[in-house]
């Protein structure tokens, strides 16, 4: 997604206020959840590069920073735009690398230096840590294990730069870079920093209430299901969601009724009375 103005996605200006911007947000999300219009492909293309704005303009910090040109819409680096002598306009570092390299022999910075090529790893994740957050181990060729700081709301594709922790090269150590990918699970769905799952309630606590257990990115929960919740039925559990700092995300669980297996026959009874044609 690159070269695309988040600003124009939710249809705000540059002085948009933290309100505009979270008002403009909910608008499009009404409008364009896949809830709202599912198999819409070009909707849901929508909401998730608005989505994708209004996670990078409700930040502080990042809005900042893309203001100043440090980073791209996608929260990827930019290297300082030096003029024309490069077609104008910033580009990513490692774009801005991989031109240098032709003219120095290896990957650049700002002052000329060389340095050795980076060694490129994939990391795949659950959902869940992703969302919260984790700690992982990768283990490079030469046997050394290196131990990654996954961060709270990391989506796929995004890369991790270890400075200088690959093995060593012509120019020094070489940096590593972690791509991240989010392993697909069925009982799982994220948009945005928001969480969706099914929960399997017993059919006594659906009808008398009662508490389940529903994982969640910080471990477990305990939730009270309301007496005479129907399958289907949305529990709302607020900020247990993707972990993101100062605004954590929601957590939808939905409910699924689960018979006893095998029936009750004291249940069986009940439902044959009930449906007994009145005389």
């Amino acid at each position: 997604m690159a070269n695309w103005d988040p600003y124009a996605t939710l249809g705000v200006g540059r002085s948009a206020s933290e309100a505009d911007i979270r008002q403009a947000y909910r608008k499009l999300a009404k409008e364009l959840h896949p809830d709202v219009r599912p198999n819409d492909r070009q909707a849901e293309e929508r909401f998730k590069r608005a989505t994708a704005a209004f996670n990078l303009l409700s930040e502080p910090a990042k809005r900042a920073r893309f203001d100043r040109g440090e980073i791209d819409a996608d929260g990827n680096e930019l290297a300082p735009n030096y003029g024309s002598g490069f077609g104008g306009g910033s580009a990513r570092i490692d774009d801005l690398d991989d031109l240098l390299a032709g003219v120095f022999g290896g990957r650049g910075n700002r002052g000329g230096a060389r340095s050795s090529p980076d060694l490129k790893l994939d990391l795949q994740v659950s959902v869940l840590e992703a969302a919260a957050g984790a700690k992982r181990r990768v283990v490079l060729a030469d046997g050394r294990g290196l131990d990654v700081a996954v961060p709270a709301g990391v989506e796929t594709g995004q890369v991790l730069r270890l400075k200088a922790q690959g093995p060593s090269g012509p120019f020094g150590p070489s940096d590593v870079l972690i791509k991240i990918i989010i392993a697909e699970d069925a009982n799982w769905r994220r948009q945005g920093d928001d969480l969706y799952t099914d929960i399997f309630v017993p059919l006594r606590d659906a009808v008398l209430g009662g508490k389940v257990e529903v994982s969640a990115p910080g471990g477990p929960v305990s939730v009270n299901v309301p007496a005479g919740s129907s399958s289907g039925a949305v529990l709302r559990l607020r900020g247990k969601g993707v972990a993101r700092a100062g605004r954590p995300g929601d957590l939808y669980a939905r409910i699924l009724i689960a018979l006893p297996d095998p029936i009750d026959e004291d249940l069986r009874k009940i439902l044959a009375r009930q449906t007994k044609p009145q005389k």
